[in-house]
């Protein structure tokens, strides 16, 4: 690690014409790295720099998009947008890229819903995204999988950024504001308005940009091998197929209120019925059904039509509509058998912390001290604990430490349970400290 101050954001004053293409100065400044800049006022990106383009609907398009990329040089900066909230897939409804010397495209992928002939043609090279993890499952399903990546969130973080959302990235390090007005917006519909189309074409015109100057950053403090070992990890999870939750009708919001097998059963019910309808139309459940809905109805346990919709949640037309769907959903849980009622699930690891004075006291004892050893690292090292390691982690070493507790088999257990070598090395011997008896 070095104490060399970290980068200074570009100020209006140092702009001038078409700068925007230079990476952000590395100039000192007196100050912490990940601290918020207040030296001068950012500008506001409004348009791409070579205007909006209009989105790739055809083969023959897409076509001249490939060779633009193939003929580009450098990383590729990407984004998707989706629709979440509106619909029931998480499917891309846009994805957007840019590389130098071959400009901005947007990709409707509607139309064009298998992309592996772009994706040959930028394999060998490093992909940028911001926020990966959440982008990285639907540019699968449309054949773009990376093999090398450049996670600008991730690496804000480890940078010890303290805000780390594009805009703030954008606005600190390069002096640029970007508006994120339509992050929520119904992305599946069609056309797009021209707004909507810049707002998703300036996503990917300065990442490179922010790519360069996290790296920079990152360099500076050291930390350079940790990034690229967090990077190749969410390569390989992209990789894994998705993970299918069991009995996902559990994270139900508002669950915990609800009393006895037989009401959680119609918690059950209803939501298989609510998902069963969302499917089928592409909605986001919610829409189908409030959470909240499906609570008050397993509470009451309405036996008619009426009483179900004076229930809070019931009084859409939507809603109303389907009054006949819930109701049946209800009776099927009426009639369950007890042997087919929901039982408290099999939990897979340590019970919840607040537990474990009562059930194993050096337990607790090992996670307080575990914990401890955690913060103060990563307060030494200027990142977020959980980027140091996985809360779930800590707990799972803490419950179930080795039976020999060195820092070799420390070490074969935090690989086990999926930590990188960088997180190894600042954690030993410290961990290895707090999991011994007192």
């Amino acid at each position: 690690m070095t104490d060399e101050p970290p980068l200074r954001r570009r100020t209006a004053a140092s702009r001038t014409g078409n700068d925007i293409e230079t990476p952000p100065s590395a100039r000192p400044e007196p100050s912490d790295a990940g601290t918020e800049s207040t030296g001068g006022e950012s500008v506001p990106l409004t348009a791409p720099r070579e205007g909006t383009p209009e989105p790739v609907t055809v083969p023959e398009q897409l076509a001249e998009v490939v060779a633009r990329f193939a003929a580009g040089s450098g990383p590729v900066a990407l984004d998707a947008e989706r629709a979440s909230g509106y619909r029931y897939s998480q499917r891309a409804y846009l994805v957007q890229l840019r590389r130098s010397g071959a400009g901005t495209a947007l990709i409707d992928p509607l139309p064009l819903p298998d992309l592996s002939a772009l994706d040959a043609v930028i394999a060998d090279t490093e992909w940028v995204l911001h926020a990966a993890n959440q982008d990285l499952p639907c540019l699968a399903e449309l054949g773009l999988r990376p093999r090398r990546l450049f996670d600008t969130e991730l690496a804000a973080r480890l940078a010890g950024f303290e805000r780390v959302g594009l805009a703030a990235l954008t606005e600190q390090l390069l002096g640029y504001s970007l508006e994120k007005h339509h992050s929520a917006a119904d992305w599946s519909s069609r056309p797009l308005p021209e707004s909507w189309l810049t707002y998703a074409a300036l996503d990917v015109e300065l990442l490179t940009d922010l790519r360069d100057a996290l790296d920079a950053e990152l360099t500076r403090q050291g930390k350079s091998q940790w990034a690229e070992e967090e990077f190749a990890a969410l390569v390989q999870a992209g990789t894994r197929p998705p993970r299918v939750r069991a009995e996902p009708w559990r994270r139900t919001s508002g669950i915990h209120r609800v009393r006895g097998a037989r009401a959680q059963a119609r918690v059950r019910s209803l939501w298989y019925a609510r998902d069963q309808i969302a499917a089928r139309r592409d909605s986001a459940p919610g829409r189908v059904l409030p959470d909240s809905a499906i609570v008050a109805a397993a509470e009451l346990d309405p036996k008619d039509e009426k009483t179900l919709l004076t229930l809070p949640g019931f009084g859409g037309r939507s809603v109303r509509r389907l009054a006949r769907t819930w109701l049946a959903a209800l009776d099927d849980a009426r009639q369950l058998p007890d042997e087919d009622l929901p039982v408290t699930p099999t939990v897979e690891g340590p019970p919840p912390p607040h537990r474990w004075a009562e059930r194993d006291p050096a337990a607790a004892a090992r996670l307080a001290r575990s914990r401890e050893v955690v913060l103060r690292l990563a307060g030494e090292h200027n990142l977020p604990p959980e980027n140091l390691i996985s809360p779930d982690t800590v707990r799972r070493l803490a419950w179930q430490p080795p039976e020999e507790i060195t820092e070799a088999t420390v070490a074969d257990a935090l690989r086990t349970l999926h930590a990188r070598e960088w997180q190894i090395t600042l954690l030993l011997p410290a961990l290895a400290q707090a999991l011994l008896p007192t």
